[in-house]
């Protein structure tokens, strides 16, 4: 080949070259090429949102409602749930509750509204110790007799009275002088605030004062885990049956424990 016809192939091949040159911006790499900015006023494009999680923590479910009266728990914890008509003098209570404290239990002290009426102090004396207040009508009267008008009276009277001791009306509603509730009772409880009566499975007929061995036997013969035990604050015979039923319960392995902690 000629040195005009090589001469010739050079240009046209450096011509070439500089088209290709001068098609990526001044002589920088492609590689390093900045990419096209957006127009002046023109809002970047929002990020792609990270697609959700497929692991949703579920909500829990609320507890069930429990029935309209309850007396007994199903027993699958080594629990009772001792329930003391309040009654007495506050130095009945005081020893009642300082035995209970002693042997780490807890009860559920249903009030009578007269009664913390005449001893206000004592509704805060149980609530102190870890133990439960619960309402046990205003007067103690007869109310399966009752018509709607006067049970419901008598179950409102007492709980606004353990509203302004305690600042609640506490959960459960024990009616007077009867073990279960009747519809008329269940119904004007509800409607003062109680959903749920609470009735026993087990009356330790301390009432009756047969002695504190009596009532110890009461107990203990037939106590299971679950139950529901009908005891009173007010009466010497009770006090004094407390250390052995106590003791005759954690020998059982059975922890006395408030209503409410045996019904969670």
């Amino acid at each position: 080949m000629s040195v005009d016809r090589r001469s010739l192939l050079k240009g046209a091949a450096a011509a070439a070259a500089g088209i290709v040159v001068a098609g990526c911006d001044g002589g920088e790499d492609a590689s390093k090429a900045t990419p096209p900015s957006h127009p002046a006023g023109a809002a970047a494009p929002t990020p792609a949102s990270p697609a959700p999680s497929s692991e949703v923590t579920a909500a829990k479910p609320a507890p069930p409602a429990l029935p309209d009266e309850v007396g007994k728990a199903s027993g699958a914890r080594p629990e009772v749930a001792l329930t003391f008509h309040g009654q007495g003098t506050p130095d009945q209570v005081e020893r009642l509750l300082g035995l209970v404290e002693r042997a780490h239990g807890q009860v559920t002290v249903l009030a009578v509204g007269g009664w913390l009426a005449q001893y206000p102090t004592l509704a805060g004396r149980v609530l102190a110790g870890g133990h439960e207040l619960g309402n046990h009508s205003e007067n103690h009267l007869d109310m399966p007799a009752m018509d709607a008008a006067t049970a419901y009276r008598e179950i409102a009277q007492c709980a606004e009275r353990l509203k302004a001791l305690t600042g609640s009306q506490g959960r459960w509603f024990r009616p007077s002088q009867t073990q279960y509730a009747n519809a008329v009772i269940k119904a004007q409880a509800a409607k003062a605030g109680y959903p749920t009566c609470l009735s026993y499975s087990l009356d330790s007929l301390d009432h009756t004062d047969p002695g504190a061995a009596a009532v110890t036997r009461n107990v203990l013969d037939r106590v299971r885990a679950g139950d529901v035990v009908s005891m009173h604050c007010g009466h010497e015979g009770t006090i004094a049956a407390l250390p052995a039923v106590l003791d005759g319960l954690r020998a059982k392995g059975l922890t006395p424990v408030t209503a409410s902690a045996l019904f969670a």
